[in-house]
């Protein structure tokens, strides 16, 4: 454009093509989503539209959409979680208030405590920001340590830019810097360690890392929420009271009930057909169950496979199994739709007892142990032979 791209009185020159080359890093990223700088041609309906398509506007904050549906909080669970947020969040009014800026939430495996988490920061609002196990550890020294400042940094800051509640939560922290039998703990592992100590003594001022190298340090106060099935396997100073409060969620029997009762709420069970179905596994987990509910469909799956292709996929060739392929992935033939009908507890109890067998062969078998036995043995024989 021989007017400059929107620079009225300058000849020869592009406005669009100079912001690209230029080196100033505070571009302002209004510049080439307007009316004002770029032509009609090549504008959205959205009068504003980012540019860097979202790449300077990357938040790894969770607004926790994905979770629909009514589910069963824990009052216990809830009221932990809630105290905890609150009285961090309060500390700003109240600098003689103390609490531990980390809660530890610990139990079996399988018993929903990140979803109960979910759950509950989403009941009173909070936008968290959200570190698996698998971050814990990398290739890099220090990377981890330097991923989890910034994590809490940027829910310090959201809360304080949103205006909504913030926390960080680090979801399985002993299996991803816990020290177990014949492990060796990596510098990650103790960086990791002695960064979450740090944040804890002195929550208020995070550093970090800047090629600008003028980030300031202070943050306001963010509650940190980690979830774990052992936290021994942690190292200890961690745990010491004025870091961290610790909370055992060991779900009762009426809880369990009550969170069975809104699983299966569509299928129209009673209260009384939910404790019977938990009373027939008293020893199982809560995942056990919700396994359960999702093998009952498969009846229906496994019918409308054969519809689609014509028959057993057992029998047919396989030119003709390739028909359930082309219908699942094909848009343009809508989505698939099976229907579950209704599902008896005698059906619940089926299923049960069947996965619950297949625990036990795995328990029984230890088919790796045999495995090895069988090849230490061919070493013994080959090394005789020799």
């Amino acid at each position: 454009r021989e007017a400059g791209g929107g620079r009225e009185g300058v000849e020869g020159a592009d406005y669009l093509y100079e912001m690209g080359a230029a080196s100033n890093a505070n571009t302002n990223v209004d510049v080439g989503q307007t009316e004002e700088f770029v032509d009609s041609l090549f504008l959205s309906k959205q009068k504003r539209t980012d540019i860097a398509d979202g790449t300077l506007r990357n938040y790894n904050v969770r607004k926790l959409n994905n979770i629909q549906g009514d589910y069963y909080i824990c009052p216990r669970f809830l009221e932990t979680v809630a105290l905890h947020m609150a009285k961090n969040h309060m500390m700003r009014f109240f600098p003689r208030m103390r609490s531990p800026l980390m809660l530890g939430i610990w139990g079996g495996k399988g018993q929903g405590k990140s979803f109960q988490v979910e759950l509950a920061l989403k009941k009173m609002g909070v936008e968290p920001v959200v570190v698996s196990a698998g971050e814990l550890e990398s290739e890099l020294a220090g990377q981890c340590a330097r991923e989890i400042r910034n994590r809490y940094r940027e829910a310090s800051e959201s809360a304080r830019v949103r205006g909504t509640m913030g926390c960080l939560i680090i979801n399985d922290i002993d299996a991803g810097a816990g020290t177990f039998k014949d492990t060796q703990m990596t510098v990650n592992t103790q960086m990791v360690m002695g960064t979450l100590m740090n944040i804890c003594d002195d929550p208020n001022s995070v550093a970090v890392e800047s090629i600008f190298g003028n980030r300031k340090n202070t943050v306001n106060r963010c509650p940190i929420i980690v979830t774990g099935n052992d936290f021994s396997k942690l190292y200890a100073p961690l745990l010491r009271d004025g870091r961290m409060e610790k909370y055992m969620w060991e779900p009762t029997e009426d809880d369990i009930v009550e969170i069975l009762q809104q699983m299966f709420k569509e299928d129209g069970f009673t209260r009384g057909e939910m404790l019977q179905f938990r009373r027939a596994f008293p020893a199982q987990a809560l995942d056990f169950f919700g396994a359960v509910r999702a093998s009952t469909a498969d009846k229906e799956v496994k019918r409308w496979v054969e519809e689609t292709i014509g028959g057993s996929y057992c029998e047919l060739p396989s030119a003709a199994c390739k028909a359930m392929g082309m219908r699942l992935l094909d848009r343009r033939l809508g989505p698939v739709t099976i229907d579950t009908g209704k599902v008896a507890v005698e059906d619940l109890l089926r299923e049960g007892r069947r996965l619950e067998q297949e625990q036990e062969r795995v328990n029984e078998h230890k088919l790796s142990e045999e495995y090895m036995r069988t090849q230490q043995g061919a070493g013994s024989l080959i090394g005789l032979q020799g």
